[in-house]
This record gives structure tokens, C-alpha cells and sequence, in this order.
């Protein structure tokens, strides 16, 4: 067979055709900038945090700003007219000046068409519900504390017509006993 079929070993021109193996070195080399290029792929690190929006531009397109921020004055944190429960307190309540005077209170109570409704139905035989019952006796508890306060006594109307007869009773009584002596 021919020596050039084989492969040519024997022949010094067909070394020259073949390539030469690279060292070590260069075959490291190589695999560095493969490693870098591929670590270049893709896209940059924090675009998605950036939106590929520069600096200066985001600073020109800021939203307003609240009038608030900054601000040294307190803002209310509850909402107006809104009314929330409050929990009963174990302790005493905090002594709160009173909106009207004794007289003024005793005044309204005394003049509350509500309650003058109610005690025509109590005094017709009729019987009212438990809010009813509930709120008429309040008022009259309020307006005997009132009362008491003030130094007003409660006369009945049966109760003063008996002290008036007795007086007259006792005026004619003193009147006979005149005429006779």
C-alpha cells in the first residue's frame, strides 16, 4: 500500500497539511474567553428593577406630591361622624362637665313629647314594650334625681286638695268657735 493512504508518516510534506495540536496553555486560554463570552449572554443584571428608564428622566416625571408629607400639623385618624364602639371602662368614668344645667335638663325632660305620649298610654291601661318601659323609666328616675338637686318636692295633686280641706275645715271650725263665744 501506498504510505500516503495510511496516513502519511513517511512523507515530510504531509506533516505540514496536518494540524498542530495546541499546547496546554492555549487550549486554556480558549476555554476562558468561551466561559466570558457565554457569561455576556442574556440581558443586563437589574433591568428588570430599572425598566431601561434613566435616572434623570424617572426624577422629571415624579407623581405630586402629598400636600401632608412633611407637614408638622396633626391629622386626624378617624373618619368624621363616624361612630365606633367603645369598650366600658372597669374604672370610674372621667367626670364630663355637663352640656346644660340641672334646671335646663329638668326643663326638656319636663316638656319631652315622648315621654308625655308614653305616660298617657300607661295612664289609658296600655301596656308598652320593654325599650318603652325601659326609656320612660329613666326619665322619671332622672327627673326625681333633678328634682332632688334643685330642692323641688314632687306634691300630687290628691295630696295638696287634702291639706286645703283640712284647712278650710279647721277655718270654720275657729270661725264657729267664735260665733259661740
Amino acid at each position: 500500500m501506498n504510505p500516503s493512504a495510511r496516513g502519511g508518516r513517511g512523507n515530510p510534506g504531509d506533516a505540514r497539511k496536518k494540524k498542530q495540536h495546541k499546547s496546554r496553555e492555549e487550549l486554556n486560554i480558549e476555554g476562558r474567553e468561551r466561559k466570558r463570552q457565554k457569561k455576556r449572554r442574556g440581558l443586563v443584571a437589574g433591568s428588570r428593577s430599572q425598566g431601561g428608564v434613566d435616572d434623570t428622566v424617572r426624577q422629571n416625571t415624579r407623581a405630586p406630591q402629598d400636600s401632608r408629607i412633611g407637614s408638622k400639623k396633626p391629622v386626624p385618624l378617624t373618619v368624621l361622624g363616624a361612630v365606633t364602639p367603645r369598650k366600658k371602662s372597669s374604672g370610674a368614668p372621667p367626670q364630663q362637665e355637663p352640656l346644660e344645667t340641672a334646671e335646663q335638663e329638668l326643663a326638656r325632660l319636663e316638656n319631652d313629647e315622648r315621654l308625655d305620649a308614653l305616660l298617657q298610654r300607661l295612664e289609658q291601661d296600655e301596656t308598652l314594650s320593654t325599650a318603652e318601659r325601659r326609656y320612660v323609666d329613666q326619665a322619671l328616675d332622672r327627673i326625681d334625681e333633678l328634682m332632688t338637686e334643685l330642692g323641688i318636692e314632687f306634691i300630687d295633686d290628691e295630696e295638696e286638695e287634702q291639706p286645703q280641706q283640712e284647712d278650710m275645715m279647721q277655718l270654720l271650725k275657729r270661725s264657729f268657735d267664735k260665733d259661740r263665744s
